[in-house]
């Protein structure tokens, strides 16, 4: 049984995302999620909502880790490995962030930086996509 209720959150986002969801379109996804949650607990902030902004950017914060605790090194070496740093440098961003005078600012490079992270899987997504041939449609044959 989780403790947490937003570990509990995010592992039941991703079981649903695993079973529904290509796994390439799934990262793009969650780091869609990301993005919102931090945009969300920017919001929060400066409303001065500040435990309400504590929760989204957990709940960003635990999609990241998430999705770092879910890299395969074996299979995807130096890749796996900076993504894995890349999601900690933003998690650590995030949280040094959080109800700092210069949060806006701090908040968008990361949100920036999310973005162009999303957009590349994306890319990614949309290539192997394009690239795999499709069914045979059966009915055009003859």
């Amino acid at each position: 049984m989780m403790h947490n209720p937003m570990a509990y959150m995010a592992n039941q986002a991703y079981r649903g995302t695993a079973t529904t969801v290509p796994p390439l379109k799934a990262v793009s996804m969650l780091l869609g999620g990301t993005i919102i949650s931090l945009q969300r607990s920017l919001a929060a902030q400066e409303a001065r909502r500040f435990e309400e902004g504590h929760e989204h950017l957990m709940k960003a914060t635990a999609i990241l880790r998430g999705l770092s605790h879910n890299l395969d090194f074996a299979r995807g070496g130096d890749v796996a490995e900076r993504l894995f740093q890349t999601y900690h440098a933003m998690i650590l961003a995030s949280h040094r962030a959080f109800g700092r005078p210069h949060a806006r600012q701090n908040f968008g490079r990361i949100i920036a930086g999310l973005t162009e992270l999303r957009e590349a899987w994306e890319f990614v997504d949309t290539t192997v996509r394009s690239s795999k041939p499709g069914p045979v449609d059966s009915a055009r044959k003859g």
